[in-house]
C-alpha cells in the first residue's frame, strides 16, 4: 500500500506543479534506459548442444528432437540501426528439423522488406510396418507375393514387413514488402510458398477387403497477397488481392492387391488431391465520425473464384470391366464466392455503446453436372448411372450488441444473433438460428471483477428432405447433427481478483452448455459440456514470480441408431473427461548472476463409450486413456554483461491406451491389412548446455 501511495503522490505533484517550476528542472544528465535508438550493431549468439536420451517419435512432432543422440543448439538475434535504416534478424533451433529464421530491413516508417524461412516436422507414427514399397505413384508388393483370402493366409506377409514412418516435413518460405508511397498511402506485397514431403496413411479397398497404404506426399502451395491501403484521420480504405495455387506432384496412387483378387482386380487406383487455384479481390474500409456519437462504420466486400481443372482418371484399371467413355477430359470445377459485411459501432449516450453488424457469404458451385458410371473399387460395376452434386450455399448473419453502464460498478450487456443458411442438394435446404445472451459485469473495487453470462440458441429447419438421404441409402429417420433442430442453453461465470496490498492475482472461469436435439429420431439426441479453469499468479518480488493453473472439461453425448433401417434399436453414450494442472516460477538475479526458470504441466484424458440395445457386443469397449507429463528447467549463469552460460533440462512422458491400436498387428483383422501402429508410450529427457554471447552495445 505504501508503494501505491507514493506513486499517487508523485503523479499528483507533477500534475499540479506550476509551469515555472517545471521549467527549472535540469534534464541534461537524464538517460533514457528504455529507448532503442542507439545506433550501430547489436546481437546475441547462442551455441551449444542438446542430448536426447531415447527415441520418441511423437516427441519430435514440432520439435525435431525425436531421435536419440545429440543435436546442435544454434539461436540468435541481432539488429543494426543507422541514421535512417534498420536491419534485424532472428534465428531459432537452426540445428534441428524445426529451424526458424527471419530477417527484416528498411527505413522505419517508410519502407521495409521481410524474409522468413521455417521448417515444421510432423511426426505421427514411427513403428508402422507394411509389405508395400515403392516411390512416386506406384506401391508394389515383393516379387513372388502369394495373395491370401485373409491376412492370416498370406504366407509371405511376416517376412515382407518393413518399417515405414508416417511423417511429413513442411517448409515455409515467406517474402514481404511494404512501402509508404505518400503520407497516406501504403503498398503491401507478400509471397509465401509451403512445400510438403513425406509419407501419410491412405486406405485402399477392394470392396470387402482393404489395406492401409503408405501414401507418398509431395505437394506445394504458392500464396500471394497484395494491397494498397489509404488512411487519414477519419477514413481508411484498402484494396487487396489474394491468390492461392496448390500443386500436387502426384496425380494418383496405384497399389497391388494383397488379397485373392476379384477377376482383373490385381491392382487398384485412387486419385489424389487435384491441383486447384483460388483468387479473390476485396475492398474494405472504415469511417470514423467522432462528432456523431463517436460512430465508426466499417465495411468489406470481396469476390473470388476457385478452379479445379485436373484431368480425370479412367473409371477403372481393371481390364475386365467395360464402361461407357467418360464424357469430359476434366471436371472443369468452378466455385464463385461473394462476401460482404457492414459493421457500425456508436456511443449514443455517455454510458451506452451499441454495435450492429451484418455479413453475407455465398458459395456458388457452377461445376457442370455430368452422369457417371459407378465402378466399385476396381472390383465390379454396379450398373448405376450417377451425377456429381455441385453443392452451393449462401449464409447471412445479423449481430446486434449493446453495453450500458448501469452503475459505476455494474455494466449490463446483451446481444442477439440471427443466422440464415440456404443450401443446394442437401437434406435441409433452409436453416435458421437465433441466439441471444445477456451479461453482467460487476466491479465493486479496482481489485475485484465478476462476470455472469447466459443465453440460449435455437436452430430450426423448414423441412428435412428424406428423399435426399435415401439417394445415399440413409435411414429416413436419421438426422445429421449439423442439419437437425437444436436447442442450446449456455452459461459462463468469470472471476478475477487482485489481493489488496499484495502482488497476488487469481482468475477463474466456468462454462456450461447443454444441447437438445429433441426432434431427431436417430442420430445425436443430446450433449453437454462443463469446463472449469483457475489461475494463480504471485509476483514474489521484482526479480521472481510464481504461477499455478488447473482446469477440467467434461463432454457427454447420447446418440441412437438402427441396424435394420427402422426405428431406434441401440444407443451409445460418449463421456470424455480431461484434466490438467501445472505451475512454474522464474527467479532473476539469484546470487547476482543466476537466473532460474521452471515449468511443469500434467494433462490427463479419458473416454468411455457405452452401448446398449440390439446387435451390440456383450463386452463393452475398453476406456481410452492418455497421460502426459511435461517439465522444463533452465539455469542461466551471467559470467559478464556479454557472456552467459546456460544449462537446461526437458522431460516429457506420454502414455496412451487406445483399443483401436492396442495389440493390433498388421494381420489382426482378417479382411484389412493394417500397418500395426502402437499407442504412444515414451519417456524422454533432453539435456542441453549452451553459451550466449552479446556483441555491440552493452546489454541493458
Amino acid at each position: 500500500m505504501r508503494r501505491n501511495t507514493n506513486f499517487r503522490y508523485v503523479i499528483t505533484t507533477v500534475l499540479l506543479a506550476p509551469a515555472a517550476a517545471m521549467a527549472q528542472v535540469d534534464t541534461s544528465d537524464w538517460n533514457c534506459e528504455y529507448c532503442p535508438f542507439d545506433e550501430g550493431y547489436r546481437a546475441e549468439y547462442e551455441a551449444g548442444a542438446a542430448q536426447i536420451t531415447d527415441d520418441a517419435f511423437r516427441f519430435g512432432n514440432g520439435t525435431g528432437l525425436g531421435e536419440e543422440g545429440t543435436e546442435a543448439i544454434l539461436n540468435g538475434e541481432g539488429r543494426y540501426l543507422g541514421e535512417s535504416s534498420e536491419v534485424t534478424w532472428y534465428a531459432e533451433e537452426l540445428g534441428t528439423d524445426a529451424r526458424f529464421f527471419e530477417m527484416g530491413a528498411g527505413k522505419p516508417g517508410r519502407f521495409g522488406v521481410e524474409l522468413g524461412y521455417r521448417e515444421l516436422p510432423y511426426r505421427r507414427f514411427g513403428d508402422t510396418e507394411t509389405p508395400y514399397s515403392g516411390s512416386g505413384e506406384v506401391l508394389n508388393l515383393p516379387a513372388g507375393w502369394v495373395p491370401g483370402a485373409t491376412t492370416g493366409t498370406m504366407p509371405g506377409l511376416a517376412d515382407a514387413l518393413a518399417v515405414h514412418e508416417i511423417e511429413t516435413d513442411r517448409t515455409v518460405l515467406d517474402l514481404g514488402m511494404n512501402y509508404l508511397a505518400t503520407r497516406n498511402v501504403r503498398l503491401l506485397v507478400d509471397y509465401e510458398r509451403q512445400e510438403r514431403d513425406g509419407t501419410g496413411i491412405m486406405p485402399g479397398s477392394f470392396f470387402s477387403q482393404g489395406a492401409y497404404l503408405p501414401r507418398p506426399i509431395d505437394d506445394y502451395t504458392d500464396r500471394f497477397d497484395a494491397a494498397v491501403a489509404y488512411s487519414n484521420e477519419s477514413f481508411d480504405l484498402k484494396l487487396a488481392y489474394y491468390g492461392s495455387f496448390y500443386r500436387n506432384e502426384l496425380e494418383s496412387l496405384t497399389w497391388d492387391n494383397a488379397f485373392t483378387p476379384f477377376p482383373g482386380a490385381d491392382q487398384g487406383r485412387l486419385a489424389l488431391e487435384p491441383d486447384n487455384d483460388f483468387q479473390q479481390f476485396s475492398i474494405s474500409g472504415a469511417y470514423r465520425a467522432a462528432s456523431a456519437w463517436n460512430t465508426v462504420v466499417g465495411f468489406s466486400a470481396a469476390i473470388g473464384q476457385g478452379e479445379q481443372t485436373a484431368s480425370l482418371l479412367p473409371y477403372t484399371i481393371n481390364p475386365l470391366i467395360v464402361t461407357a467413355p467418360i464424357n469430359v477430359s476434366d471436371i472443369d470445377g468452378e466455385v464463385d464466392t461473394t462476401n460482404y459485411a457492414l459493421k457500425i459501432t456508436a456511443r449514443p449516450l455517455p454510458k451506452l455503446n451499441v454495435r450492429a453488424s451484418y455479413r453475407y457469404d455465398e458459395r456458388d458451385n457452377s461445376t457442370p453436372a455430368e452422369t457417371w458410371t459407378r465402378v466399385i473399387t476396381d472390383a465390379l460395376t454396379s450398373g448405376d448411372i450417377e451425377p456429381n452434386v455441385p453443392y452451393s450455399f449462401d449464409r447471412a448473419r445479423l449481430n446486434l450488441t449493446g453495453n450500458y453502464r448501469l452503475l459505476d460498478t455494474l455494466t449490463v450487456s446483451a446481444a442477439y444473433v440471427r443466422t440464415e443458411i440456404d443450401r443446394d442438394f442437401q437434406e435441409v435446404a433452409s436453416q435458421d438460428e437465433d441466439t441471444g445472451w445477456g451479461k453482467l459485469r460487476w466491479r465493486p473495487t479496482p481489485y475485484l471483477e465478476a462476470t455472469f453470462k447466459g443465453g440460449t440458441s435455437t436452430r430450426s429447419i423448414n423441412k428435412y428432405d428424406t428423399d435426399v438421404g435415401l439417394l445415399f441409402n440413409q435411414n429416413p429417420l436419421m438426422r445429421k447433427y449439423n442439419l437437425a433442430h437444436r436447442y442450446r442453453e449456455f452459461a459462463e461465470v468469470g472471476l478475477s481478483a487482485s489481493l489488496i496490498d499484495t502482488p497476488i492475482s487469481i482468475g477463474m472461469t466456468y462454462l456450461w452448455t447443454d444441447d437438445d436435439y429433441s426432434k431427431s429420431d436417430l442420430g445425436l439426441l443430446e450433449g453437454t459440456e462443463d469446463r472449469f479453469t483457475v489461475d494463480f499468479n504471485w509476483a514474489v518480488s521484482e526479480r521472481s514470480s510464481l504461477y499455478l493453473n488447473a482446469g477440467s472439461e467434461a463432454i457427454e453425448s447420447l446418440q441412437v441408431g438402427s441396424e435394420s433401417f427402422a426405428g431406434p434399436e441401440w444407443e451409445a453414450t460418449h463421456d470424455d473427461d480431461f484434466f490438467h494442472y501445472g505451475g512454474g516460477f522464474t527467479i532473476r538475479g539469484a546470487g547476482e548472476k543466476v537466473d532460474l526458470t521452471f515449468d511443469y504441466t500434467r494433462a490427463e484424458g479419458e473416454t468411455e463409450i457405452l452401448f446398449d440395445g440390439q446387435s451390440v457386443a456383450a463386452e463393452p469397449l475398453p476406456e481410452l486413456e492418455s497421460t502426459m507429463d511435461s517439465l522444463r528447467f533452465r539455469l542461466d549463469y551471467n559470467v559478464s554483461q556479454k557472456l552467459t552460460i546456460n544449462a537446461s533440462a526437458r522431460w516429457e512422458r506420454f502414455e496412451a491406451e487406445d483399443w483401436g491400436l492396442q495389440d493390433v498387428a498388421v494381420d489382426t483383422i482378417s479382411n484389412v491389412l493394417t500397418m500395426g501402429a502402437d499407442p504412444y508410450d515414451y519417456d524422454v529427457w533432453v539435456f542441453g548446455i549452451g553459451f550466449r554471447y552479446s556483441v555491440g552495445a552493452d546489454p541493458e
